[in-house]
């Protein structure tokens, strides 16, 4: 195990020291099911209190780097990675910088229409029949008339999760779950009531098409195509809200 221990100054102890752990074990320094030193033992080492080791463990435990086992084996451990924890962690700060108006629609839009392109050339290259099939279903869905407009909304980003998925690539993957998870409900969540339901199925079988054909060049601009679409409905939508709100109507 390598730990420093003498890095540590006064103030935020306890996110200081969760940091200094969190930075060995992705770097390597500290091994996947290597046991952590007591409670008592980092607080000598760290010169802290045990209560201040404490705040810092539950800080990693939050994040699913450690975990802990009671009994005679027992003590805590590091975590091996987990992609699927991770995209969460990804998805909630996303949501929660969107919520904080950290980023502003043009900037979701434009992201949006550059990482849905890439992910529809990467998915003309490496897709599966299965992938082609689960987006099938999603189009088969969409086209129902009885379909409530959540049911849509959610029909819609297992579509896109579904081309996320057909790139074959997993740090693509990791870096579209905020995207899809996040970002795409958000706007969706703007834009229901305006959804032109035929264009959304239209454009999903346009690039479902292009995809099944390995044509990447013409997915990824059906795609950019599709989103601005989408950005015309949504300025639409907020031009509405804003009107509305400027009349004491609602939203």
């Amino acid at each position: 195990m390598s730990l420093q221990y003498d890095e540590i100054v006064r103030g935020g102890l306890a996110r200081q020291v969760a940091d200094l752990i969190r930075a060995a074990i992705l770097e390597g320094r500290l091994a996947v099911d290597e046991r952590l030193p007591t409670e008592d033992e980092l607080a000598r080492r760290f010169g802290i209190s045990r209560p201040t080791v404490r705040e810092a463990l539950k800080v990693l435990a939050a994040q699913n780097l450690i975990r802990s086992r009671r009994g005679p084996a027992g003590g805590t451990f590091v975590n091996r990675p987990d992609k699927d924890a991770a995209a969460r962690t990804i998805t909630d700060t996303a949501t929660l910088l969107v919520g904080m108006g950290r980023f502003d629609i043009d900037e979701i839009v434009a992201a949006r229409m550059e990482t849905e392109a890439l992910c529809c050339r990467l998915a003309a290259a490496n897709r599966s029949e299965a992938d082609l099939a689960a987006m099938a279903d999603e189009i088969a869905l969409l086209g129902e008339e009885t379909l409530s407009d959540e049911d849509f909304c959610a029909s819609d980003v297992r579509f896109h999760r579904a081309v996320v998925q057909a790139t074959g690539n997993g740090p693509v993957q990791l870096m579209m779950h905020a995207m899809i998870e996040s970002f795409i409900p958000i706007t969706n969540m703007l834009i229901y009531r305006d959804h032109e339901r035929r264009r959304t199925v239209a454009a999903h079988q346009h690039i479902r098409a292009a995809i099944a054909a390995r044509d990447a060049r013409t997915a990824a601009q059906l795609m950019r195509d599709h989103v601005e679409d989408m950005r015309t409905v949504l300025d639409q939508a907020l031009a509405r809200r804003n009107t509305n709100k400027r009349q004491g109507g609602t939203p």
